[in-house]
């Protein structure tokens, strides 16, 4: 999950995190994050196969903000 310079949050799923993050911050990624642009890595999860990350990350999409925040919270921190 990514903090975007609004504030805003951005949840996708990638192999390589840092790899999708620069693409990101590039313009490269998401729709999203072109006009939202990505500042920081907030929580990242490990699944078994790209079918689980795309349940997963379904899951998420579907959190209110203050439980995507409660998520990051108790999540382990991510450095970026």
């Amino acid at each position: 999950m990514l903090r975007c310079s609004d504030g805003s949050l951005y949840t996708g799923i990638a192999t390589d995190i840092e790899r999708r993050f620069a693409e990101h911050v590039s313009g490269r990624g998401a729709k999203y994050t072109r006009s939202h642009k990505p500042v920081a890595i907030l929580y990242r999860e490990e699944t078994a196969d790209r079918s689980a990350a795309l349940r997963r990350e379904a899951e998420i999409k579907k959190l209110a903000r203050e439980e995507k925040l409660k998520l990051i919270s108790e999540g382990t921190p991510c450095q970026k």
